[in-house]
């Protein structure tokens, strides 16, 4: 026993509970200053080159200089990007390993049916980087020249139609199975290994039609080889003032925002999620890193840990609407 006085007797086990109590109730910065306490991996679920290896080696750098530890850029490509995501998702729960993807998560989520993860359970949201339009491109020397043109003319060609997208469960190929969907038509989705075989075959005219990323169709909009019908967002954008919305011309409920987000294993300690959170928030700021996604034509976004868990968590309710409504499959 310990004694304070003669009148007062204090027992281990109440000392114990008291500095228990203590350290529960304290603040617990100790964990977040002493993060990242070694190199920090980014895997990236796509090939090195693409647009969002891009930015994860932008924001590497930025991570890096930030927080004094290296950032090595991971490319695990393959399943529709679900190879590296499995991979981040049964990493170490400490911070050292993060994961940068895209929409692809969301519609994944949906669209394949034996994951090796669960989506919004095994992945914590840390923020959302960017967010990016697409648009519907044909080749100049196809018919016609409006997006009403063309819904009547795949109504009038049934089945004679074929999209491209840069593979299964990409936004590309979503948002051609959302706009038949919606508009009531056919077409025949033909899934490519990527960006660049999708282009060259639009471009010889070997296939009629793709919802792609704008920035990597509007030097070929410019040069006049293809030609924009409608953007997936809500409003124009200011590089295509002409051309107009899906929504605008009749269809209010189609609305497609391509997006990057940073996430971390689930059981990450919160206050690591906290401080990455934090510091990408002031990399969103930086203007040579918005440059960065300016070229890439994105818009960043940033924002709050819950703001990026509510929209992931939509996003994944409304893929998994989209896929079935369609009867999309991953080819």
């Amino acid at each position: 026993m310990i004694y304070i006085s003669s009148n007062w007797q204090i027992s281990k086990n109440y000392l114990i509970a008291l500095v228990l109590v203590a350290v529960c109730f304290s603040p617990k910065p100790i964990l977040a200053q002493n993060y990242p306490s070694k190199p920090i991996t980014i895997i990236v679920p796509f090939v090195a080159g693409g647009s969002t290896d891009v930015t994860a080696r932008a924001i590497g750098q930025k991570l890096s200089s930030q927080l004094g530890k290296p950032v090595v850029i991971e490319n695990r490509a393959g399943g529709g990007s679900t190879i590296g995501v499995a991979h981040a998702a049964k990493s170490l729960a400490d911070g050292h390993t993060i994961l940068l993807t895209t929409i692809s998560l969301a519609i994944n989520a949906g669209l394949r049916s034996k994951l090796s993860y669960d989506t919004l359970n095994d992945l914590q949201p840390i923020i959302q980087i960017s967010s990016l339009p697409l648009v519907l491109v044909i080749n100049s020397s196809f018919p016609p020249k409006t997006i009403q043109e063309f819904i009547t003319y795949a109504k009038e060609n049934t089945g004679k139609l074929n999209y491209a997208s840069s593979g299964s469960g990409t936004s590309p190929h979503l948002a051609g199975e959302m706009f038949k969907t919606i508009t009531n038509i056919q077409m025949t989705h033909i899934p490519y290994k990527g960006n660049a075989p999708v282009l060259n075959d639009l471009l010889a005219g070997q296939v009629e039609a793709h919802f792609g990323l704008l920035p990597g169709m509007l030097p070929h909009i410019k040069n006049g080889k293809l030609r924009a019908l409608a953007v997936t967002t809500k409003n124009r954008v200011s590089s295509l003032p002409d051309i107009p919305t899906i929504s605008e011309i009749g269809y209010p409920n189609y609305e497609i925002n391509s997006w990057q987000g940073l996430f971390a294993p689930a059981n990450t300690p919160s206050e690591i999620i906290n401080k990455l959170n934090e510091v990408v928030n002031r990399i969103l700021s930086d203007p040579e890193f918005r440059g960065v996604l300016a070229k890439e034509g994105s818009d960043p976004v940033g924002g709050t840990i819950a703001q990026f868990s509510s929209h992931v968590s939509s996003e994944v309710q409304k893929w998994a609407k989209v896929v079935k409504d369609s009867g999309a499959q991953a080819d």
